[in-house]
């Protein structure tokens, strides 16, 4: 299940980065079509701007899960975003002897589910102004309102903005965002 959910994570990531929230037509993501008819990894690996993800979501041996039909929400960090982890930290992490510490980062941008910016907004207002939110780690992310955006917060006190949200996918949905969530 872990390795589904990073799996999904990736291709998340990918499918988000490009989306408008009121596109008509498939979305695109760093420039890259997405396409609803396709789950998270087949449109993941084509996102110019998620090559770090995919390349995280197969050393963690999650693409099979992440191409199985879910649903997932997945919470896709950019290339941007890895670069900004300490010098080193991404050339580590995808190392086989690293694969448990990789397999709980990427698993905690997973939520079991499909929860668009919409129903996250509502579960944040009804819970008062946050809403936790369970990741396939087992540990959870805090959702809030920023200035009008959705920030997630993760469990060290990390923050992260959804810059591209509602990218939907066969098997759920993408939102990109700027920041790598870190579990405890």
């Amino acid at each position: 299940m872990k390795k589904s959910f990073l799996a999904t994570l990736a291709v998340a990531t990918l499918a988000i980065t490009s989306l408008t929230a009121h596109a008509q037509k498939d979305p695109e993501v760093g420039g890259a079509a997405m396409y609803p008819t396709k789950t998270i990894v087949e449109n993941a690996v084509n996102s110019p701007i998620h090559k770090t993800l995919v390349a995280a979501v197969k050393a963690g041996g999650l693409v099979d899960t992440l191409n199985s039909p879910g649903p997932f929400t997945v919470f896709a960090p950019t290339d941007d975003a890895f670069a900004k982890l300490p010098a080193g930290t991404v050339d580590t992490l995808v190392k086989p002897e690293s694969k448990d510490t990789l397999d709980k980062i990427l698993t905690y941008h997973v939520v079991a589910g499909k929860i668009s910016s919409k129903e996250l907004e509502k579960m944040i207002k009804k819970g008062g102004g946050k809403a936790a939110l369970k990741t396939v780690q087992g540990e959870d992310l805090t959702a809030t309102l920023s200035g009008g955006n959705i920030m997630l917060t993760d469990a060290k006190g990390g923050t992260a903005i959804i810059t591209t949200a509602d990218v939907f996918q066969s098997n759920g949905v993408i939102h990109v965002v700027d920041t790598v969530l870190m579990p405890n």
